[in-house]
This record gives structure tokens, C-alpha cells and sequence, in this order.
């Protein structure tokens, strides 16, 4: 995992738990494998009894997959503005109230 930074991980970790429901179980056991439980691409190869390089293009497809997801509903970026949004207001008066509520619509 070591050409994927921290910061990709995460987000990729976000995307994962907003789109979980739309991958297949076999992707859903692969990217568990590489990025919750740390295995290498061999590791995962002899533990589902497939090649290195298969495991190498499944974990690949599946970021492809979950950029793809998120380019075409942009799910994480609009909970991420709405998230933004709510913490720059919380201590509110009733007008900014208002004011949050349009922004919240604007994103959504």
C-alpha cells in the first residue's frame, strides 16, 4: 500500500462506506483485504488463490469504481460541504439559521 498516501486512503475509505452497497461482495472482500487489514497484493493473491497481478487489477477496479461513483453523485462532496457548512454555523443565531438552511438546499 505503500504508493497510496494516507490522504488517498482515507478518502478512498470514505467513498467505500458511501458505495459499499454498490460492489460486489468479491470487491467488497478485496479492498477489506488491502486497505482494512493491511495485506499486500501477494498476501491476498494466496489467501483467494488468484495471482498477484489479479489482486493488483481487483484493487485497482475497484478504486476506478468507487472515483467513478462518487464523479457521477458526488455523495462525499456534498456531505463534505454540508458538514462545512454546519460547523461554521453551529453557534447560530435564528437569521443564520436561515442562512444554513438555503446553503444546505443550494448543495443539495
Amino acid at each position: 500500500m505503500s504508493k497510496i498516501t494516507l490522504e488517498k486512503t482515507l478518502e478512498l475509505s470514505s467513498l467505500f462506506y458511501l458505495y459499499k452497497n454498490m460492489l460486489t461482495q468479491k470487491q467488497i472482500e478485496y479492498f477489506e483485504l488491502y486497505f482494512e487489514e493491511d495485506l499486500s497484493f501477494q498476501e491476498i493473491a494466496d489467501q483467494l488463490g488468484i495471482s498477484k497481478a489479479a489482486a493488483h487489477d481487483a484493487i485497482n477496479k475497484i478504486i476506478k469504481s468507487l472515483n467513478d461513483l462518487e464523479d457521477k453523485l458526488a455523495i462525499n462532496s456534498k456531505k463534505t460541504k454540508i458538514e462545512k457548512i454546519i460547523e461554521e454555523h453551529k453557534e447560530s443565531n435564528v437569521e443564520e439559521v436561515l442562512k444554513i438552511i438555503k446553503e444546505i438546499k443550494e448543495v443539495i
